[in-house]
């Protein structure tokens, strides 16, 4: 089974990575779970946002301020064909992973593979779902060659 990442994006930032890289990043993940991906789902949407989009997004669905790093929202109609949409900020992601110390392309694939998880309804909200979600992500990044996101990279 495969998902079509649609990409939305109407930035010029240099980080944001190519369309190919989500759709590597979209198909890892899917490999994992494509057993609970209705049959009819064929694709999903990536909208790359700024941080004014992404705080605008976050307060109207989730009475949350300021910007976050990835939202998602299932496409919770049945009869539709795709999974949902993720909304990723681009500016979020290249001072994350420059706070972090960590390769921003790295970044961009975890918070790919993140939101693909939460459109599947894996959460983060209490620690035993926190540790399942954790390891299913550290499974798929590692088929992807990236290191565990949730260690900390060792400080010269």
């Amino acid at each position: 089974m495969t998902l079509k990442a649609v990409i939305q994006n109407d930035l010029t930032l240099p980080c944001i990575p190519d369309p190919k890289q989500f759709q590597l990043w979209v198909n890892a993940a899917v490999k994992y779970v494509e057993n609970q991906i209705p049959k009819n789902i064929n694709e999903v949407c990536i909208r790359i946002v700024d941080r004014i989009e992404s705080a605008e997004l976050n307060r109207t669905f989730r009475e949350k301020e300021g910007p976050t790093n990835v939202l998602s929202f299932a496409d919770l109609d049945l009869e539709d064909e795709s999974l949902g949409d993720l909304a990723i900020c681009a500016e979020l992601v290249a001072s994350e992973a420059e706070n972090l110390g960590i390769a921003i392309k790295d970044h961009w694939a975890h918070l790919t593979v993140h939101g693909i998880l939460h459109l599947l309804n894996y959460d983060h909200i209490n620690d035993q779902d926190a540790e399942e979600m954790e390891a299913l992500e550290i499974k798929i990044l590692k088929t992807l060659d990236i290191d565990n996101p949730y260690e900390e990279p060792p400080h010269d």
